[in-house]
């Protein structure tokens, strides 16, 4: 809740200004029963027409003025709760950027996805309603209830009687009602989470013919959203008509009492039912918008944890000039490290990493040394801990234990602006975003030419089928590169991390989805962009970097091998299995099977 007072109080002008025309249109509307009483009593029974025009006048003006006063009210409640909404979704944004991949692991995307969206809505609507309806409901049930004992003082007993168990059925609407919507918010996440898997897997499901197994996930997901729901609203089901039943049992008592002491003043007893009326009209009107503060405060806490989050990775406490050097220092920083250690150097000291969650490290005492402008190829099975490894360099994780080091010093003491400054990665699935291709390759260099741009993607031989498209350049990408194949997409990616000329290149089997002639193709474009550049290459194929500087072997998370192909065959035995496997006993198969030799970064590769 303090999250939206927050709010509220920076637009606390806005806000201020649909309250003050709220109470214009919320007595406008208490006036008309008197004057209505005034009309019957005094015009209608004493056949004034004079009064009966005069107050008929006055009623009209009042109603033009609670016209107005509700026309200015529903602008500004809207702007406010538009901007507030806007402003709460923006800063749950820009948190989400700060957190480390483990808190966002820990959290789930579909999760966060939700509070930006559906809780925030909740959220949005609760603060219009206060503007619009909450303000106006206890201040219409004070309002008529005080009108009624003013026109009949003898009703006060029959008034606080109604108002007492008005009040204690509200409160267990929100006692019960609480943990029932906040529980449908968790199943919401659950129904978007079923979703996100199925979308994002479309084509697998299709290739299994596994539509009936999602259908029923997504059917379990929807029934437990449904069963919450449904548990939520049966709350609301009984005690709304419970409030009602109550407000016009009290209209009975009070028809009943006045019909013996009020059988003249048939006007007071007109503008008395009226003002019942009104508050029953009041008392749903509070309930129903404690059931959207019940929603929102749910809402609201759900996304104060994730503003609350703190994130997994401290940032390093350095000055913010060595964070954003000026144009004559940058040069300097991007070509070395601590003392004469150049950028590009990294070392592992006795590594370790766990996934949070999990017992079993994903990498386990990695220790190692990569030169400035070596090439460092990486290779082991499936699940092996080489992507992890790879990861812990632009500090997407941080170890467990153990030190990461980049230009001799530990990552965590590198500001993460200047260390990802120096790195670029492409991932083993390539991400694309929704756009042109060429606001997609910018995201390496923001104000690359379109030259720059051409250059990068040839050299990662993209440029031919960029050039086929009918608007080349400027083809318009859908969510996640669909409209493109899986080499084309990982081409792109490649263009787009030459075009940011890193100091540490990682590739992260990004030719997988490339045959050997186009892989040997990219892999020579990339020598040609990445002279003087650290790289760090990993993949399936051992005949992509059995010729690299160094050659790392990796199997169940833990480094087995580290050297030259030639010592590895000597002495490492999973890298002979994987030769075996991928090439045979015959080293003259290896030529083979490489139709091209091309050089990357400090050494030779066979594609």
């Amino acid at each position: 809740m303090r999250l939206m007072l927050h709010y509220i109080k920076k637009h606390r002008g806005m806000f201020l200004i649909a309250v003050a025309f709220l109470t214009i249109e919320t007595f406008a509307d208490l006036l008309q029963p008197t004057f209505m009483s005034y009309i019957v009593d005094r015009g209608v029974k004493g056949q004034q027409m004079g009064l009966i025009l005069r107050y008929g006048l006055i009623m009209l003006g009042i109603t033009a003025a609670g016209a107005v006063g509700a026309v200015v009210r529903n602008i500004y409640a809207s702007r406010t709760s538009q901007l507030i909404g806007k402003e709460i979704r923006l800063e749950i944004y820009e948190k989400v950027q700060t957190l480390s991949y483990e808190n966002i692991d820990r959290l789930q995307p579909a999760s966060i996805i939700t509070r930006i969206t559906n809780d925030v809505t909740q959220m949005q609507n609760f603060i219009n309603g206060i503007m619009r309806i909450m303000l106006k409901a206890p201040v219409t049930c004070v309002g008529a209830v005080t009108l009624i004992i003013f026109q009949m003082p003898q009703m006060l007993p029959l008034m606080l009687v109604i108002l007492v168990c008005a009040g204690l059925l509200i409160y267990g609407n929100m006692k019960l009602g609480y943990p029932r919507f906040d529980r449908m918010q968790r199943k919401l996440d659950g129904l978007n989470r079923t979703s996100r898997e199925f979308l994002s897997a479309v084509r697998v499901v299709k290739a299994f013919r596994a539509e009936d197994q999602e259908r029923e996930k997504f059917g379990d997901a929807s029934g437990q959203l449904a069963e919450a729901g449904i548990s939520s609203m049966r709350v609301m089901a009984v005690f709304g008509p419970l409030i009602n039943l109550t407000v016009n049992a009290g209209i009975v008592v009070m028809l009943w009492l006045s019909g013996r002491e009020l059988t003249g003043e048939i006007g007071r007893l007109m503008a008395c039912v009226n003002y019942m009326t009104q508050v029953l009209f009041a008392l749903g009107m509070v309930s129903n918008i404690l059931n959207s503060a019940v929603r929102a405060v749910a809402s609201s806490a759900r996304v104060q944890e994730i503003l609350d989050e703190v994130p997994a990775q401290k940032e390093a406490a350095e000055p913010a000039k060595e964070d954003a050097p000026e144009a004559g220092e940058k040069e300097k920083c991007r070509g070395g490290g601590e003392g004469d250690t150049p950028m590009g150097d990294i070392v592992f000291r006795q590594v370790s990493f766990a996934y949070a969650g999990t017992s079993r490290p994903a990498v386990q005492e990695a220790s190692f040394t990569v030169r400035a402008g070596e090439t460092v190829g990486i290779i082991g099975p499936t699940g092996s801990g080489k992507s992890t490894l790879v990861n812990l360099v632009p500090r997407f994780y941080d170890p467990t234990c153990g030190q990461v080091m980049v230009g001799g010093r530990d990552v965590t003491r590198i500001p993460m602006a200047r260390l990802r400054r120096e790195i670029a990665v492409v991932p083993q699935k390539a991400l694309l975003f929704t756009g042109t291709i060429q606001e997609n390759l910018r995201w390496g260099n923001r104000q690359a030419a379109l030259e720059e741009i051409r250059h990068a993607a040839e050299a990662a031989c993209a440029e031919d089928f960029v050039a086929k498209l009918p608007e080349g350049y400027d083809t318009q990408l859908g969510q996640g590169g669909v409209n493109l194949s899986g080499g084309q997409k990982q081409r792109l990616s490649i263009a787009r991390a030459l075009l940011k000329k890193p100091r540490i290149l990682i590739l992260d089997d990004c030719t997988s989805a490339l045959d050997a002639t186009t892989e040997a193709k990219v892999l020579a474009g990339i020598r040609r962009e990445s002279a003087g550049m650290t790289v760090l290459l990993v993949s399936q194929r051992i005949s992509t970097v059995m010729r690299a500087d160094h050659i790392l072997c990796m199997e169940d998370g833990r480094i087995c091998g580290f050297g030259s192909h030639e010592e590895l065959m000597e002495d490492c035995a999973p890298y002979q299995a994987v030769y075996r496997s991928q090439i045979g006993d015959d080293e003259s198969a290896a030529d083979a099977w490489e139709p091209r030799t091309v050089q990357l970064g400090g050494g030779v590769y066979h594609g």
